[in-house]
């Protein structure tokens, strides 16, 4: 009914004319005296043809508007083909739209090898700097002082930094190294709790975990990297207590920490990118990126991360691990 509609405005200046006609012949016929017939008949006959070739005409124009409403749902590489082309003005589009495909096409080409250009040589710079931070944290293994143990803390968040560079990189990238198995959540956890450590020791924050004995269905580097976001965390907006980490039926790996919590008006945009809300704006050095990227990399992994906070009272975050149409390697 609404093409039909379409289709009747498109076409009021031939339906007036048509009408005009008539009223003109009808009214020329009328003032010779002339028998009724003599219109009538003739009348009924145009009408009727009128009527074939607005619906033959209709029937065109909308095949042409289902057409091109298919091409509207390609990508622009590959709309094709296109209605013949029927008039000049047909002609003329297409050839303005084949002019911008090309644009496009050569367009998209020279972003991709930029971006591809900038992602190699942070890849590169990422794994360059990893040289001289292992070199440093040798060294500091053999110093046994408060200021060591503090530099040693700061060498552990610049590799978490590192990590987020090459993390931010890799997930709109073509080639993404998602490997997914069988992986023991245990040995996960036990191998992030590893890595901060001294972090808990510093800070004096007992650490409440007994093992899970999960199998998890996951890319083991991508799930460390979530896992150990979310610690880190914990660790920085906690200063006194604990953090616990256990598992919700079926299959839900929770965090919980008695830290200082998240304002309810932020909670609802904890995962969007750069967003730092309450809690940010008191630390200056928060970037808004860890959770963004732990929300990216949960989703391409078929698993779900939500938060629930209460101010002052701590924060739980949990990763439902379960999973849906994930290709096992």
């Amino acid at each position: 009914m609404e093409s039909m509609v379409l289709y009747v405005k498109q076409r009021k200046r031939g339906i007036f004319l048509f009408c005009l006609f008539t009223v003109i012949f009808f009214i020329t016929f009328f003032l010779y005296d002339l028998p009724f017939s003599a219109v009538g008949y003739p009348t009924v006959i145009c009408a009727v043809l009128g009527v074939l070739l607005f619906v033959w005409d209709f029937r065109r124009v909308k095949q042409k508007h289902d057409m091109l409403c298919r091409l509207k749902t390609l990508s622009a590489l590959v709309m094709e083909p296109f209605p013949a082309q029927k008039t000049q003005e047909d002609a003329d589009y297409q050839a303005i739209i084949k002019s911008l495909r090309q644009q496009y096409s050569e367009t998209v080409t020279s972003m991709n090898l930029r971006y591809q250009d900038m992602i190699d040589y942070y890849t590169i710079w990422a794994h360059q700097i990893k040289t001289p931070i292992a070199s440093m944290r040798l060294t500091l293994q053999n110093e046994d002082s408060t200021a060591a143990i503090q530099l040693s803390d700061d060498l552990q968040r610049i590799e978490q930094y590192v990590e987020m560079v090459l993390a931010f990189l890799r997930l709109d990238s073509d080639a993404k190294d998602y490997v997914f198995k069988e992986q023991d959540l245990d040995a996960i956890i036990r191998e992030s709790v590893k890595k901060l450590a001294n972090q808990f020791i510093r800070k004096k924050l007992r650490l409440c975990y007994t093992p899970l004995h999960t199998m998890v269905l996951t890319d083991e580097k991508w799930l460390s990297f979530v896992i150990e976001q979310v610690l880190s965390n914990a660790l920085k907006y906690t200063a006194c207590g604990q953090i616990t980490i256990d598992m919700e039926t079926p299959s839900t790996l929770c965090i919980r920490d008695t830290g200082i919590g998240i304002a309810p008006e932020d909670l609802p945009r904890v995962f969007e990118k750069s967003y730092t809300g309450y809690n940010g704006r008191t630390d200056k050095k928060a970037s808004g990126i860890g959770l963004y990227l732990c929300k990216r990399i949960c989703d391409n992994l078929g698993h779900r991360i939500t938060i629930d906070s209460t101010l002052d009272s701590g924060t739980v975050v949990r990763i439902d691990l379960a999973h849906e149409q994930i290709n096992v390697e």
